[in-house]
């Protein structure tokens, strides 16, 4: 069975993140996590429109042309 195939787990990486207490980071910690959040945030929409372009080709190729 690949990777892919197999059911998520319950409480990905995003719900994990957004229940973690933040009070022991200090400002500086808190200013690097934000960042990278907001590079992560960028390349997961990247990605998504990367499948969305590809999605589009695939359905322009392989659709029925309007008669």
């Amino acid at each position: 069975m690949d990777d892919e195939d197999r059911p998520r787990p319950k409480g990905d990486a995003a719900s994990r993140l957004g229940a973690e207490d933040l009070a022991p980071y200090s400002r500086a910690e808190l200013d690097e996590r934000i960042a990278l959040l907001e590079a992560e945030i960028a390349r997961v929409r990247a990605h998504r429109d990367k499948a969305a372009d590809h999605m589009a080709a695939a359905n322009a190729l392989f659709s029925k042309p309007a008669s």
